[in-house]
Order: structure tokens, then sequence, then C-alpha cells
């Protein structure tokens, strides 16, 4: 299957790496391709820059977030939350038209400094707002609840544990959980919250998220939900 992944950061690299083992057609998007490559520093979180990751990674390309979106079956939204809406406006809306899209980011808002609160919260969601602004779309939010590396090697974190997924289309989650399958998660640790209003729930476990972080001192972990009836899309 053809796949969009659209952001250059640890999320998207982790995403695209894992796709193409797995033998699918994956294309990087970011705003301007030259520019990207051009960086030669290391990003705000220590990662090396993307011209080298993509030498390490040569089955993965890089084009814009238009000419990404365009190509691809899914598109993968693995932006900064604050940024998702303006670069699926970039992406347009007729190149993602009919389309399933797998929602990672998490509507993070560090104006306030750290840690970050939520933008929107409680009454709405980045699921929801891009829903909204893409109505032609087919939006699934998932794996927004751990972090990167946890999200295609669940095994990494020892014992059972949970992965969500939220959407307004059944088909959609299906293919969704379908693909979490593929990058290791047991069926049965997959739960399906409903419609896409579901994801303010998920969203929400950020704050907490955050602060297990600080009190563990690594992000290595995740969410099991004991008792938990398999009720996945």
């Amino acid at each position: 299957m053809r796949y969009a992944v659209l952001g250059t950061g640890v999320v998207g690299r982790t995403i695209a790496a894992k796709l193409a083992t797995l033998g699918h057609d994956v294309l990087v998007g970011t705003r301007d391709p030259q520019a990207t490559l051009a960086r030669t520093e290391p990003d705000g979180y220590g990662n090396p820059p993307l011209a080298t990751w993509l030498r390490d990674h040569p089955q993965v390309r890089l084009a814009t977030f238009a000419d990404a979106a365009a190509d691809a079956e899914t598109v993968v939204n693995a932006t900064s939350g604050a940024g998702s809406l303006d670069v699926l406006t970039s992406a347009g809306a007729g190149n993602l038209a009919g389309k399933v899209l797998i929602d990672i980011a998490n509507p993070l808002d560090f104006s306030a400094g750290m840690p970050p609160s939520l933008n929107p919260v409680n009454t709405d969601s980045l699921g929801e707002q891009i829903q909204r602004a893409f109505p032609g779309v087919k939006v699934v939010k998932t794996l927004n609840t751990m972090n990167a590396s946890i999200m295609t090697a669940p095994a990494q974190v020892p014992g059972e544990h949970n992965v969500f997924v939220s959407g307004d289309d059944a088909e959609a989650k299906k293919a969704v959980t379908e693909l979490l399958h593929s990058f290791g998660w047991p069926r049965e640790s997959v739960i399906d919250l409903g419609d896409i209003t579901t994801a303010r729930g998920t969203e929400m476990v950020l704050p907490i998220w955050l602060r297990l972080w600080g009190a563990l001192g690594h992000p290595e972990f995740n969410f099991h939900i004991a008792g938990a009836r398999r009720t996945t899309a």
C-alpha cells in the first residue's frame, strides 16, 4: 500500500521506517523538501538531520505535503498538533478526499511553557477538528497515548497493554486495526472507543502521560486496561 507520512520528526520517522520494513511504499511529506534536506544540524531533540536519516532508509522518499498526499492511499498525520490543520491544508483537501487519515498528533500547547497544556481540550479534540475541516476524509485517531518507539514495537513493554482507536468510519477503523496488528499489536489489545468525539479522551491522556514520564524517568511505558473485553473495530 502507498502511505504518506506527514511530518519529519521522530514520530514520522518511526512510522515511516516501520511501514517501509513491512513492504509499503512510503513518502514522507514536508513543506519544502530542499530546505529540509539542506539542514545539517540535529533537531532540538538530538535527532540527526533528515538527510542523514534518509540515507539510512533509502526505501523512504521525501516529497511536499501535497505530492505525498496525492500519491498515497492512506495518510498519516505525524505533525505537531499545533500545526496539523495548516499542514493538512497544504496537503490539499482534494488530495486527501476519500482516504483514511491516521491521526497520531496531540494538540500540545507550549505557550505557557513546560509542561504543555492542551488546546483544544475536554469539549473538542484535534481529531474532531481535522474531521470537521476535511469531511471527505476518514479520520482515525490512534497511537497518540504512548512513546513513538512503542507505537511500532509494542513488545518493548512487557505484558499486556493497550492501544485505542477512535473514528466515525467503521471500515476505516478495521483497516487501521489491521495495520496495528502488522505493527505487532495483538488484536485483543486494540480497544475501539467509538466515534471521533472519543479522541477527546485519548488526547487528554497526555497530561498524565507526561507526568508519568517525569516520575519514572523514561517514556518506555504504556497503559493496560485491566478487565477490558475485546471491542475492536
